[in-house]
């Protein structure tokens, strides 16, 4: 996983942190279906995520109507509420704009 190469800001950042249970076999396989699907949503730029015992999504928008189509795509709450009854032990959504953003890479 590369660090997503976003515009200059202003933009938007949405943050999904979250506690898989112990048991979530098909979680990986929705997962997958989700990154594919949002890379085709309108607005979408990108996004960075890491896993361990706690895991951390960081998606880039250009801004907040494009969260939202996100948010109330059917596929998306689909996943959502399998989210809710089968994969999450507990899960927090943040949404912030980013004004600032500063990047370095060593070539």
């Amino acid at each position: 996983m590369n660090i997503s190469n976003t515009p200059s800001p202003p933009y938007f950042a949405v943050i999904f942190t979250s506690k898989l249970n112990e048991d979530a076999p098909d979680y990986e396989a929705l997962s997958n279906q989700m990154v594919e699907l949002v890379k085709q949503q309108s607005g979408f730029l990108g996004f960075e995520s890491a896993r361990e015992e706690l895991g951390i999504t960081v998606s880039y928008w250009k801004d907040e109507a494009s969260i939202l189509n996100w948010s109330t795509n059917l596929e998306h709450q689909e996943a959502q509420r399998l989210g809710k009854e089968k994969f999450y032990k507990s899960y927090a959504i943040r949404i912030c704009k980013v004004e600032r953003s500063y990047s370095f890479q060593n070539q």
